[in-house]
């Protein structure tokens, strides 16, 4: 809506929901966090409990069923949480667009020029997107678990091998 048609208290309201807009972007950031640490402490616990499992010979009778069933949840897990991240990024870039676009309408665009000093994101050099370094984090948790994966299914091709 433009300003003339809008009245005279469209500076006011402008400026209070360009408050209440930056406060919700930063909202999603902070969620994304938190679901990040849910991820981590999740499924590192996981890799410590299979350790354990292993250790003390628990289950010894279905402890390579348990093993190959929990390492394939496990990477179906670090899965989700990729494409959670790719979610809060494409949420997070939607919601500076909007920024964006309300700061062309008040005096200074500060999240503009701040992304102008950091080359738009497009020069690594400059700044490196932090949703895109977040990604690399499910994929290296998931890593202990595919060689789980692997192991377990070279166990069993030897051992029906050898029969």
């Amino acid at each position: 809506m433009k300003q003339e048609d809008y009245g005279d208290r469209f500076p006011d309201h402008l400026l209070e929901q360009y408050k209440l807009f930056v406060e919700m972007a930063d909202r999603v950031s902070a969620r994304r966090g938190q679901t990040n640490r849910f991820y981590i402490t999740l499924l590192t616990g996981i890799l410590v409990l299979l350790s354990a499992v292993v250790n003390t010979d628990l289950f010894c009778e279905i402890q390579t069923f348990m093993l190959l069933v929990v390492s394939i949840l496990s990477l179906m897990l670090c899965l989700v949480w990729y494409m959670n991240i790719y979610s809060y990024r494409q949420l997070n870039s939607c919601k500076f667009k909007v920024i964006h676009e309300m700061e062309n309408q008040l005096p200074f665009s500060c999240y503009d020029v701040e992304w102008d000093f950091l080359g738009r994101g497009k020069d690594s050099n400059r700044y490196r997107q932090l949703t895109r370094v977040e990604q690399y984090v499910p994929v290296i948790l998931a890593v202990p678990y595919i060689l789980i994966v692997l192991y377990i299914i070279s166990v069993l091709l030897i051992s029906n091998y050898s029969t």
